[in-house]
């Protein structure tokens, strides 16, 4: 009569196929949520890139606006313009210049510059409000637009919306905005 205890052992030798199938399922759901985890690393990582590249953008016209004091008048974009426009024909940072530019020259020189770094946003807009209030105080509110999603959202598409900084990127841009 054969020994129950030798049985039992070459039994319990090696994986059984279906053993293998079972660890090569809970590896490959491992692998999946890696996958998965990386994607959304990269997205948040380009997400974080737009914003930081907005806010730069913002601060630049501000920056500028606050170096032509004589000029603010002139840096009023009330509507939103993807167009970086045309440029001087002189460029006002031409060291071979041999005229100053003028306040106005410096601002249109300086908004077809930020438009086309605002152009560099996928679906960048912008828009810069000039108010001057009851006691003569002037601020320009200053709001940059980007596709976040780059879904290629038309600007007051269908239903109206696409200029808004809403929470439904399906239908709103993101924006940066900034008051000075």
């Amino acid at each position: 009569m054969p020994d129950k205890t030798h049985i039992q052992g070459k039994r319990q030798q090696g994986f059984t196929l279906l053993e293998v199938l079972i660890a090569l399922l809970v590896l490959s759901i491992g692998l999946l949520g890696l996958a998965a985890l990386q994607t959304i690393g990269l997205r948040s990582n380009t997400m974080a890139s737009f914003r930081t590249q907005a806010t730069q953008v913002a601060y630049d016209i501000a920056d500028r606006i606050r170096a032509n004091p004589m000029g603010e008048e002139f840096y009023d974009l009330p509507t939103i313009d993807d167009d970086p426009g045309t440029p001087p024909t002189e460029a006002c940072d031409d060291p071979t210049r041999t005229t100053a530019c003028s306040p106005q020259e410096m601002a249109d020189f300086d908004m077809t510059q930020w438009r086309a770094a605002v152009a560099l946003l996928p679906g960048g807009r912008s828009e810069i409000v000039r108010n001057v209030d009851a006691d003569g105080v002037v601020t320009h509110s200053i709001t940059v637009y980007w596709d976040e999603e780059r879904k290629g959202i038309a600007p007051n598409a269908g239903n109206g919306n696409g200029l808004g900084c809403g929470a439904d990127t399906s239908v709103d841009l993101r924006c940066m905005a900034l008051t000075m």
